[in-house]
């Protein structure tokens, strides 16, 4: 027994509500992290001897739990670390005073805030000398470029999934179009930020494979919960990576300097994963990838799965409907 349709004036109610509810939601979503942007036990190392860097070290690890202090042997241990990503930058103690290594690559913001943050440590509060190990592209110095396309990449795969469930594809012709759909975004986007922009520099068909493995991962959720529970599954999964996936990404800064969990949630998603992969392959040669290229995978084979699992479902149903009409009915 089906249930009774709202009425008009019980529909106009519904609106009313659920609008401001949307609005609150998305408000929370996207200026809770962004006006909360400050270093939550962000990596950084200090070099030198130890005699010589316990007064940096006290110094930064007095600031209330903002950094994570790692200590390395010299400078070239240090630079090592950065450019594995091990850290976002480190402060030699030279007899000159402090050098700061930084990787404006890995974020220009957490760059400016290491620089503003040892500023006082050198004699005179002078600022110190800095060295950039992994600077940012000089068409993108402030990675402004990069954190603007996650939301392009996130819609893309939205588009995708949805196209894809409206069009009526479903099981192996579904899985097909979604992945020939995301190749050819990887290759469109790659042509745009590399070849264009400036704004990746890295080599051209890794970059085209990380961007077409982020569509994939979105494009993938959406219509695999869609071939599950239906078209509602496309608003579902679009609202959880629009909402969460994006400002939850840490794009514009870095994921420690996002408020907790929302950096680390933002890591499991699709936009977040996808930024630091992009990060990764373009400017520090593929180092520390292996975790968010592991992250997008899950997110497409599981997406791509219930597509496949959605269609087996629906078929069986329709092949099971016929029979029971066909079955004898009793004579009383």
């Amino acid at each position: 027994m089906s249930a009774a349709p709202l009425s008009p004036a019980r529909r106009a109610i519904a609106v009313v509500l659920l609008v401001p509810l949307v609005a609150a939601l998305a408000l929370w979503a996207f200026a809770w992290p962004a006006t909360r942007t400050a270093p939550r036990d962000l990596p950084v190392g200090v070099a030198g001897p130890a005699a010589a860097t316990a007064q940096v070290e006290r110094q930064l690890e007095g600031h209330g739990g903002a950094f994570d202090v790692h200590r390395y042997a010299d400078a070239s241990a240090a630079r090592r670390a950065i450019e594995d990503r091990a850290v976002y930058g480190a402060v030699v103690v030279t007899g000159r005073g402090p050098e700061l290594l930084t990787a404006s690559a890995a974020s220009p913001l957490v760059a400016q805030l290491l620089q503003q943050a040892v500023a006082g440590q050198a004699p005179g509060g002078t600022p110190p000398r800095t060295v950039d190990v992994v600077a940012a592209p000089e068409r993108d110095p402030r990675g402004a470029g990069l954190g603007a396309s996650v939301l392009p990449l996130t819609l893309a795969g939205i588009a995708m999934g949805s196209l894809v469930t409206l069009s009526g594809l479903r099981g192996v012709r579904a899985v097909a179009a979604l992945v020939g759909a995301a190749a050819l975004v990887g290759v469109v986007t790659a042509a745009l930020a590399h070849s264009w922009l400036g704004v990746l520099t890295g080599n051209w068909w890794a970059e085209a494979g990380v961007l077409g493995l982020s569509a994939l991962a979105v494009g993938g959720a959406v219509a695999g919960l869609a071939a599950l529970v239906g078209p509602a599954g496309i608003g579902v999964t679009a609202g959880l990576l629009m909402l969460l996936g994006n400002p939850f990404s840490g794009a514009a800064s870095a994921p420690q300097m996002l408020p907790e969990p929302a950096g680390a949630v933002g890591q499991w998603m699709p936009p977040g994963a996808g930024t630091t992969l992009i990060r990764s392959v373009s400017y520090f040669d593929g180092a520390a990838a292996a975790g968010p290229a592991l992250t997008l995978t899950w997110w497409a084979v599981i997406g791509l799965g219930a597509v496949l699992l959605g269609a087996g479902l629906k078929a069986r149903s329709t092949r099971e409907a016929p029979a029971a009409d066909r079955r004898p009915v009793l004579a009383g």
